[in-house]
């Protein structure tokens, strides 16, 4: 069993930027692409968790959205900017079993270097019994893992910016350690009169440092994401659109490999399903539909349907709401609140919780309600 496999069975960076770094980090992304594998065959699962319940509740992808919640901001670095300097954010996901996993976020913006983004994450998978060949219980032991980010941005104009992450990745599995290193880029296009936003994400692009069986390298979670929204002009709405796995055309199990493919009756010979059909459920597999419904600039609420998550986690024989999510997320004068859940089966729907705030304004709204005392008192 490889550590790929092993993490399954687990319940389960003014001017620096140039033009040269840019075109680098491209050809990384198209190295990768040679190489790059969906679920189950790469390691680092941690790198595809979504840190945010705004995004969570969209579907658990690539959000484009110009707005002031400060928790998308690692996941999408070209949205780091001077509106989240002093921003602090943190969320908490009550995952499958025993698991769990959360991240804390910080952004400042320096005059002469930029926008940046400091933020942590980390899963930790519980505490397993160590037994032997023949189970007998000779311990316990614990795995986790942990990645640290440093995350930069940059408007280029009015409607363009650019970012990105560099990440460094610690996994703890028992006795076997491994470290990585991975690097997001991203830019976004924004048309405040048309009020449409639109992502381009290159994910995950780097390798293990250290492995944790020698010689053995694998795959990180490579991904190239692309997402649009648009607000509407008459209804407090805004819908999104999330495409994922764009390095890959085929998502699905295919042929004798479909463990819910069908079976004559009569004949016992295996019911194919049509090339067409195949291709239908392949291209929808790709996308995440999203809306969000935003009564008042303090308060948003949002669903989604993530078809492929659907079926993945399809069983014929029991229906359920699997790639269904939402949530919603709401301010309180300097504070943030948001909360999503995310169906993956009958009794498995993680929930999301997470808290923002502004320093800046934290501090500028006491100063100003401690001098309004000192002139009247009675407030």
């Amino acid at each position: 069993m490889n550590v790929s496999q092993f993490y399954l069975s687990l319940p389960t960076i003014q001017n620096m930027m140039s033009k040269r770094f840019v075109l680098g980090i491209f050809l990384c992304a198209v190295v990768n692409i040679s190489v790059a594998q969906v679920g189950g065959n790469s390691i680092y699962p941690i790198l595809n968790h979504s840190y945010s319940a705004r995004i969570n509740g969209l579907g658990g992808g690539l959000i484009a959205v110009h707005n002031d919640d400060p928790t998308m901001i690692l996941y999408n670095p070209s949205t780091i900017s001077d509106r989240f300097h002093t921003s602090f954010s943190a969320d908490y996901v009550d995952y499958f079993s025993n698991v769990a996993y959360g991240s804390a976020i910080y952004s400042h913006t320096f005059k002469r270097l930029g926008s940046f983004a400091l933020g942590f994450q980390y899963v930790g998978f519980g505490t397993f019994n160590q037994t032997d060949e023949v189970g007998n219980v000779s311990g316990t032991f614990t795995a986790g893992d942990y990645v640290a980010t440093l995350g930069w941005g940059r408007k280029l104009d009015s409607s363009f910016s650019i970012g990105a992450n560099l990440k460094y990745i610690y996994s703890g599995l028992e006795t076997y350690t491994s470290q990585g290193i991975a690097a997001d880029v991203s830019g976004t296009y924004y048309n405040s009169d048309r009020k449409v936003s639109i992502s381009l994400l290159f994910k995950n692009m780097g390798s293990q440092l250290t492995t944790y069986t020698p010689g053995n390298f694998e795959p990180l979670p490579f991904d190239i994401q692309l997402a649009f929204s648009k607000q509407l002009e008459h209804l407090p709405a805004r819908f999104h659109i999330s495409l994922h796995s764009l390095y890959k055309w085929k998502m699905g199990y295919v042929g004798a490999d479909d463990p819910l493919l069908e079976v004559d009756a009569l004949t016992g010979e295996p019911k194919y399903p049509s090339v067409f059909s195949q291709g239908v459920k392949n291209f929808f597999r790709h996308i995440n539909f999203g809306v969000e419904i935003l009564p008042s600039p303090a308060f948003s609420i949002f669903a989604s349907f993530n078809y492929n998550r659907n079926q993945e986690m399809l069983v014929p024989q029991r229906k359920s709401a699997a790639g269904f999510s939402y949530g919603f997320a709401f301010n309180i004068k300097a504070f943030q609140i948001g909360f999503s859940m995310s169906h993956y089966a009958v009794g498995a729907a993680p929930m999301c919780f997470n808290f923002s705030t502004n320093f800046e304004e934290l501090f500028h709204s006491t100063k100003t309600k401690q001098k309004l005392k000192r002139v009247n008192p009675q407030i």
